[in-house]
């Protein structure tokens, strides 16, 4: 049975508006401008963006650059791999005759860091913070019967204000300027996710929020549906449809609650056997019988519930069984990959995860659609990495983030933490204030999820804890400290771990653990950098997230990394961060082996996973 309560009507035009995915319809077109833009290092104000584009770069000056691609491995210099600051980008294109008298939206799935959007000369667009998509309508400045012109400034400079933090360093003898981070991966830059041309009707659906609570086997979906172009009421028909895009009911309400009885649930990788079960939000406007606007948004149908010991889906404990990650590949850096992303999470389920971190920004939609889709929980990072030195002007950013992130992914069921910072200086007695607005923004907006942040430092000295619901810390016990040590490893993880939970009586996730290794290095003993000391490091972390399982309110473990990754020049960086479990090319280290046979067994010990009986069969020593 399917009862709708049908709630107050109302339509709202918000000033910054939704940000709803680009989706083909019978009323909705789209263009991609992905391809190849021509392109230009910034370099000693070369182009004038401080008042409109001037002394734009003369034709011999312009590359090529595809998009999306960070454009720094692209080029075969230094000084394009390494820049810093201003680059520019441009392209041109025409529009289908069939556009005329439809609102028409330019929409940038991301760019790093920041960007100026000039169409036909015309400033239209301006975003700051990477990862996250932005977007506005360019109706009035589109040409519909000639070729269009679009530049784009991207600036990668970061700032004491800037989401994440940065400075410049000017170097002795040339004067060059050069960027200082506070993060251990390459600072990407460019326009590195889709760049889409969309058309809209005049009357359009702008925004869907959909939340959803489960009951016995009952699915309560509540839902909202924000429109643009008009404040007069318009027909309506909202319409769930199953996985195989079966209408279940319809409603002619654009708010409403929904139960659904015998719900297909959402359910992480290996927690039940249809895993990942995604329904449809069909929504249509109407002026008569004339369709106006439709759009659909998936969801899935769970709930989530968090007290000082345990986090449930759907009344299930959850054991995290997974990995920290990084958007990173040769050539690309941290372009949108679909083949890749695709190898990614086939690793990711053959391996027998069932999560992973966004570290340390929001990943593109495309990877969330797969995640939402496979099953895999994510806990989803802004992109406030290694913070400290907290002021007004990071707050604003920080918030902004918080907004954007949660505009984007409020209604993914594979989003089940909100992670609002990795490695703060949370020591630092201004930090307490700080995370408090931080955590209280993100609960303004989402009250369905708990929040985190990833801690480096002890919980004696942290001021943030008391603002969070699940307490996660990264542990290096054996690697940055006391290296090579594995015998330390044990105590001090545990140690770490209970001190966190007696401090605030909450549960505890490891986030990140791991040992540099170079694939195809081999040491007997077992020494650092080796294959053998990763596997012989791993273990000894096992036997303590073991232990401390037994004890009721250890919740996780996530391991660092998933695969190398590429970093700035360090003395003590081979060609970047080697901690992976997979090289760079996503092939496996020994280590992959070992956390196969331990994910698999925590599925079959903890989830009743089936397949693990199968899988087994290819193990040898469990």
């Amino acid at each position: 049975m399917i009862i709708i309560w049908f709630l107050f009507f109302t339509i709202y035009h918000g000033i910054n508006g939704g940000i709803l995915y680009p989706r083909l319809s019978k009323t909705r077109d789209l263009l991609s401008l992905d391809g190849i833009w021509r392109f230009s290092l910034v370099i000693n104000g070369s182009v004038d963006y401080s008042g409109g584009l001037s002394n734009l770069p003369e034709d011999k000056d312009l590359h090529l650059m595809p998009v999306p691609s960070s454009f720094n491995d692209i080029p075969t210099t230094t000084t394009a791999r390494d820049h810093y600051g201003p680059v520019y980008y441009e392209r041109i294109f025409e529009i289908p005759s069939s556009w005329k008298g439809k609102r028409i939206w330019l929409r940038f799935g991301s760019v790093c860091y920041s960007a100026q959007v000039y169409l036909n000369d015309e400033a239209i667009l301006s975003h700051e913070i990477g990862h996250l998509p932005f977007q506005t309508e360019v109706t009035q400045y589109i040409e519909d019967d000639q070729e269009n012109n679009m530049r784009v400034i991207v600036d990668t400079t970061l700032t004491n204000t800037t989401i994440p933090q940065g400075s410049a360093t000017v170097l002795p003898g040339n004067g060059r300027v050069i960027q200082s981070v506070p993060f251990d991966f390459f600072n990407y830059g460019g326009i590195d996710r889709p760049v889409i041309l969309y058309t809209t009707p005049l009357i359009y659906i702008d925004d869907i929020t959909i939340t959803t609570r489960v009951k016995g086997t009952t699915g309560i979906v509540q839902y909202t549906v924000d429109l643009g172009g008009t404040k007069n009421k318009v027909g309506t028909r909202v319409t769930v449809l199953d996985k195989d895009k079966k209408a279940i009911i319809s409603s002619d309400s654009l708010n409403g609650q929904i139960e659904i009885t015998d719900a297909n649930l959402w359910w992480p990788f290996l927690m039940h056997n249809d895993t990942g079960y995604l329904y449809s939000l069909k929504v249509e406007l109407f002026d008569g019988k004339q369709l106006l606007d439709t759009y659909t948004q998936s969801f899935g149908i769970r709930e989530l519930v968090w007290n000082s010991t345990s986090f449930t889906i759907n009344g299930k404990p959850v054991y995290f069984r997974g990995f920290g990650r990084h958007e990173d590949s040769d050539i690309r850096g941290k372009g949108l990959d679909l083949p890749l992303i695709l190898r990614d999470h086939n690793l990711i389920r053959w391996i027998g995860a069932n999560s992973y971190r966004t570290s340390h920004y929001p990943y593109a939609e495309e990877i969330m659609d797969l995640a939402d889709s496979l099953g895999i929980m994510i806990v989803d990072e802004v992109p406030a990495v290694a913070l400290s030195n907290f002021n007004d002007g990071l707050l604003g950013n920080h918030l902004k983030a918080l907004t954007e992130i949660y505009n984007r992914d409020k209604n993914r069921p594979s989003v089940v933490i909100w992670s609002i910072a990795n490695e703060p200086s949370s020591q630092e007695a201004s930090s307490k204030d700080y995370f408090r607005q931080v955590a209280n923004h993100m609960r303004s907006l989402d009250t369905t999820r708990p929040l985190t942040i990833a801690h480096a430092q002890q919980p004696d000295v942290d001021h943030t804890g008391e603002f969070l619901d699940i307490l996660c810390f990264n542990i290096y016990t054996a690697w940055y400290e006391y290296p090579g040590e594995v015998d330390a490893i044990i105590p001090e993880v545990q140690r770490r771990a209970k001190a966190w939970h007696t401090k605030h009586n909450k549960p505890v996730m490891v986030t990140e653990y791991g040992a540099d290794t170079l694939a195809g290095l081999h040491t007997l003993p077992e020494f650092v950098w080796s294959e053998e000391y990763q596997v012989k490091f791993m273990a000894q972390y096992f036997d303590a997230y073991d232990k401390l399982r037994a004890e009721g309110w250890f919740i996780g473990e996530m391991i660092w990394n998933f695969a190398d990754f590429s970093t700035p020049p360090k003395y003590f960086r081979v060609d970047g961060n080697k901690k992976g479990i997979f090289t760079r090319q996503r092939q496996p280290k020994n280590s992959a082996h070992l956390l196969r046979r331990r994910y698999w067994y925590l599925a079959y010990l903890l989830d009743g996973a089936t397949e693990y009986s199968a899988i087994n069969k290819t193990f040898i020593g469990l």
